[in-house]
């Protein structure tokens, strides 16, 4: 069984639920979801012509290789309402990265972990301290150095007093 550490979005319709019912997919496809951050209300980066979004990051158990759970997050992704053909960047009714892997770098078609863009995802980088403060990238760099490189006023971030409600076993909205 390895290990990942999954970012999770939303900034349409109950962005709450979405993120809950993220959650419940993963246990439902059979991923362990070890442990879970607390929420965080950013502003879109991007896209800024957007509603904010919520963001929380989980650490799962699989005993998937990376393409096999990206492959999984997507059919997740696809039967929670996301829009494959909306565009990048923009708004979303849910979205997961594999953000880090405890097997190291994985390159492919179609992804890459650690995910290309984290080091500069203030969003990203809070949640996955909040579930483990000292994770480091493959390179060593770490996690924790990184998010205080960047400008909370550029990328702010507020932490959510109410904790995600996990359901195990069960699948959808």
């Amino acid at each position: 069984m390895s290990r990942y550490w999954l970012g999770l979005g939303a900034n349409l319709g109950d962005r709450r639920a979405a993120l809950e019912a993220a959650l419940a997919w993963l246990e439902a496809s059979g991923q362990r979801v070890e442990a879970v951050s607390p929420v965080y209300e950013t502003a879109p980066r991007e896209v800024p012509d957007q509603p904010s979004f919520l963001n929380a990051a989980a650490r799962v158990g699989s005993d998937r290789e990376p393409p096999s759970l990206l492959a999984e997050v997507k059919r997740m992704e696809a039967e929670l309402g996301r829009d494959p053909a909306g565009p990048r960047y923009g708004p979303r009714a849910i979205d997961c990265d594999l953000l880090l892997w405890e097997g190291g770098a994985w390159s492919g078609p179609g992804l890459e972990i650690p995910h290309p863009r984290l080091a500069e995802r203030r969003f990203a980088l809070l949640p996955l301290l909040d579930l483990d403060p000292g994770l480091t990238l493959p390179d060593g760099r770490r996690l924790a150095d990184l998010a205080a490189s960047l400008d909370p006023a550029d990328q702010p971030a507020e932490r959510l007093a109410e904790p995600l409600v996990r359901t195990p076993g069960t699948r959808g909205a």
